[in-house]
């Protein structure tokens, strides 16, 4: 039995047969990380005396307790974005590089009240913002698969360390595809929650209508597992509510109408990548499911509809990065120049230019010509959702156009960057629950399917999730 292989629910069996200890289950993790980070850089910080003490204090509870939560003493990572009290909290930024959380994250809370182990902080884009891991101002994370390519971002470090061995399960955040790409990317399951349906305080905002934190983990099982834990209202965040109560019935793939977008299987997707995609859609076939062609007929506008919306919410989120409060600071002359400087040294390029083209966009005489015009093509493209979701049960098409690719290569062209978020941009500015599921490879990179539901019906993709992972075993 190798202990870094097995699963949330394999854990959870194993420590209640008292097969091993939690002790003995971080051990293995935090040796694996010591061996192989440097090479995948998938940890920013690793709390190792910390993890030890927790994994002696859980074993304690365990053996007085008969009854455990399914997730005590199982080990996590936590992407560097979300607050875990003591602990740097960079969100890969230099502004934030000798920042300490204050107070724990909703999500890690009650992680640590159902007895899980957080083993350390996961490398990101910069403040969330990117589809590679590149963007982080303390290096890239590598792919596990192939170390020359990416991991898929902006949650590369948590998809990373789960594909790798180094923890069963990790917390991303998912603002136009930051759980799903890098979950595509690593052959692992990444679920995006309905907006509202977990708790984001804590989280550092990078567009606050769309961003949702949600779990990475190795099976659809695990999945369900972690969401169930972190669900549910918060009074902490006014977007949150009360999860929907919903009974344990039993999905019937048979009875399932799933939409297939045909402007998802347009040219500019990889061959490759749609006939793996194609290849699992008749699996479902297989099983009984129905297909039936639909159409999102304001996909084409909904990319550029994004990158307004979601720079202008950045550039009003970041700008309490002042260096006055808290962070990193440089001296001026004037407080014009402190801004400036702490601003312009402590913010990477593309965070930059995030907030410059947000900052335009909100402008006098541009905001009615972009931000507005956004936000009308937004309410077109839920519009486009509600109508399919008449018809069917869910949704399925490609996470990514592509493969993942080779480090440096798109890192010089934004525009062939943000393109990869085609098919997971629509998704945020609807609100809607998805999950990345993988379904194959080519030439040995992950490929993932992409299954969207209605607004928090996060059980049912889950359960059509698990129908392929049971009976094709990836």
């Amino acid at each position: 039995m190798i202990l870094t292989e097995l699963t949330i629910s394999q854990i959870g069996e194993g420590l209640k047969k008292k097969d091993f200890s939690v002790q003995e289950i971080c051990q293995s993790f935090l040796k694996k990380i010591k061996e192989k980070n440097k090479e995948i850089f998938a940890f920013l910080k690793v709390t190792e005396e910390e993890v030890l003490l927790k994994a002696k204090k859980a074993d304690g509870l365990i053996s007085k307790n008969k009854e455990v939560p399914l997730l005590a003493g199982v080990p996590l990572a936590v992407k560097d974005n979300m607050q875990v009290q003591g602990i740097q909290c960079t969100a890969g930024s230099k502004i934030l590089e000798n920042y300490i959380a204050p107070y724990d994250a909703t999500v890690v809370k009650r992680i640590k009240e159902a007895g899980g182990v957080i083993l350390g902080k996961t490398n990101l884009d910069e403040f969330a913002m990117g589809s590679s891991t590149e963007n982080s101002a303390f290096g890239p994370t590598r792919n596990p698969h192939d170390t020359s390519r990416v991991p898929g971002g902006s949650s590369g470090g948590s998809a990373a360390a789960v594909a790798a061995g180094f923890c069963p399960y990790a917390f991303g955040s998912d603002t136009g595809g930051s759980i799903r790409l890098p979950s595509s990317f690593c052959g692992v399951v990444g679920l995006k929650p309905t907006y509202g349906a977990v708790s984001r305080y804590g989280l550092i905002a990078f567009a606050s209508s769309l961003d949702q934190i949600g779990p990475i983990t190795r099976s659809v099982e695990d999945c369900r597992i972690v969401f169930n834990a972190i669900k549910g209202k918060d009074e902490m965040d006014s977007t949150s509510v009360e999860y929907p109560k919903s009974g344990n019935q039993k999905l019937e793939i048979k009875n399932l109408k799933i939409g297939i977008p045909k402007e998802y299987f347009v040219k500019g997707i990889d061959p490759e990548v749609e006939k793996a995609i194609k290849s699992a859609i008749k699996k479902y076939e297989e099983l009984g499911a129905k297909m039936i062609e639909v159409s999102l007929p304001h996909t084409d506008y909904a990319l550029a509809a994004y990158y307004i919306i979601s720079p202008s919410e950045a550039s009003a989120n970041l700008a309490r990065y002042d260096g006055i409060k808290y962070g990193f600071s440089k001296d001026g002359k004037e407080l014009i120049d402190v801004y400036l400087k702490t601003r312009g040294e402590g913010f990477g390029a593309e965070v930059r230019r995030r907030i410059m083209i947000g900052t335009y966009a909100l402008s006098s005489g541009y905001y009615e010509a972009y931000y507005l015009r956004a936000q009308k093509v937004r309410t077109q493209v839920i519009r486009d959702f509600e109508k399919v979701f008449q018809k069917v049960d869910a949704i399925f098409c490609p996470v990514s156009p592509i493969l993942p690719f080779k480090i440096g290569e798109k890192i010089d062209d934004p525009l062939s960057m943000y393109l990869v978020d085609v098919y997971t941009v629509s998704v945020n500015l609807v609100g809607l629950p998805a999950l990345s599921l993988p379904v194959g490879s080519v030439r040995g990179l992950p490929v993932g399917l992409q299954i969207i539901g209605k607004p928090f019906e996060e059980e049912k993709i889950l359960q059509i999730g698990e129908a392929f992972e049971k009976t094709w075993k990836i």
